[in-house]
């Protein structure tokens, strides 16, 4: 399964501190535990090194994501279609058209619970948006991009 597969996500995480990095690899392993039969798909890019679970292996697909700034160093825990979930608390950041996440701050006060509802209907939104059941792939990570120059504060 890919949630072995770390290699290359701990290779890009180095120029982050440990605590970030730790963030990181929970929210991982949450996501992980609960859909192995997706697809982790990473960016590795100059101002974010993002990661999003996919059905297949096409951004579009995503389901939800974790993003780390390269300057601001903020850990958003997120939803590509985010604007089609049901928040009732109205924790969602964002006012896009489409992008909806949580900052995450604290292992501890994080909403696990809620968030873990929410995962699972933008899983079964995900879905939906696959046309061809073709595209459909199973526990791979897949390294999408990477940028040679990074931001640095």
């Amino acid at each position: 399964m890919s949630k072995e597969q770390s290699t290359d996500l701990l290779a890009f995480l180095k120029s982050f501190n440990p605590d970030i990095i730790e963030k990181v690899m929970w929210l991982r392993d949450m996501v992980w535990d609960q859909f192995p039969q997706t697809n982790e798909l990473i960016y590795d890019n100059f101002n974010a090194l993002a990661l999003g679970w996919s059905p297949t292996d096409k951004v579009s697909h995503i389901f939800c994501s974790i993003a780390v700034g390269r300057t601001s160093y903020n850990v958003h825990f997120g939803f590509y279609w985010g604007n089609e979930l049901h928040d009732p608390d109205k924790i969602l950041l964002g006012k896009g058209k489409q992008y909806r996440y949580i900052l995450v701050t604290d292992k501890n006060k994080f909403p696990i619970t809620y968030i873990n509802r929410l995962i699972k209907e933008a899983y079964q939104i995900s879905l939906k948006k696959v046309k061809d059941p073709y595209q459909i792939q199973h526990g791979l990570t897949v390294v999408k991009s990477i940028s040679q120059k990074k931001r640095q504060k």
